[in-house]
C-alpha cells in the first residue's frame, strides 16, 4: 500500500490553489501531517481502515471536515483521495459536477467514512 506524505498533501492543496485559485496557507500543519498517517493507523494491532477505499475516504474526510488549509479544503480532501487511489491502482470517474457535489456533501451532511468509502468504490475502476 502506497501511502501520500504531509509533503505530498501540502503539494497537491498548493497546485490546486495555483491552479483553481484561493488562499494559499496552512491553518494547522500537525493536523496534516495526522492526515496523513491516519489511513495506516492500527488500534489493537488490527488495521483500523481495512480497504483502499475506506483508506481513501478518512483523506478526503478529514481535510474536508477539519479545515487545516485556509482555503480549498474539499478541492485539496477530494483530490487527495483520487491520488492515493491512483497511487494504488485506481481512476477515480465521475460525471461534470458529481465530484464538486460529493465534497459538498461530505462537508454538510458529515459523511461517515464507510458512506465515503462506498461512493468512491462505486465511482472506481482499476487502471489497466
Amino acid at each position: 500500500m502506497k501511502y501520500l506524505t504531509a509533503e505530498e498533501i501540502l503539494l497537491i492543496h498548493h497546485q490546486l490553489i495555483e491552479r483553481y485559485g484561493g488562499s494559499h496557507g496552512t491553518r494547522d500543519l500537525s493536523r496534516i501531517k495526522s492526515v496523513a498517517i491516519a489511513p495506516s493507523q492500527f488500534v489493537f494491532g488490527e488495521e483500523q481502515y481495512k480497504t483502499i477505499f475506506k483508506k481513501a475516504a478518512v483523506y478526503a474526510r478529514n481535510i474536508i471536515t477539519d479545515h487545516p488549509f485556509h482555503d480549498g479544503n474539499k478541492r485539496t480532501g477530494i483530490t487527495t483521495a483520487a491520488m492515493f487511489l491512483a497511487k494504488n491502482g485506481y481512476n477515480l470517474k465521475t460525471g461534470v459536477g458529481e465530484i464538486e457535489n460529493f465534497a459538498v456533501k461530505i462537508a454538510t451532511k458529515k459523511l461517515s467514512v464507510d458512506d465515503i468509502a462506498n461512493w468512491l468504490k462505486q465511482h472506481t475502476s482499476t487502471i489497466n
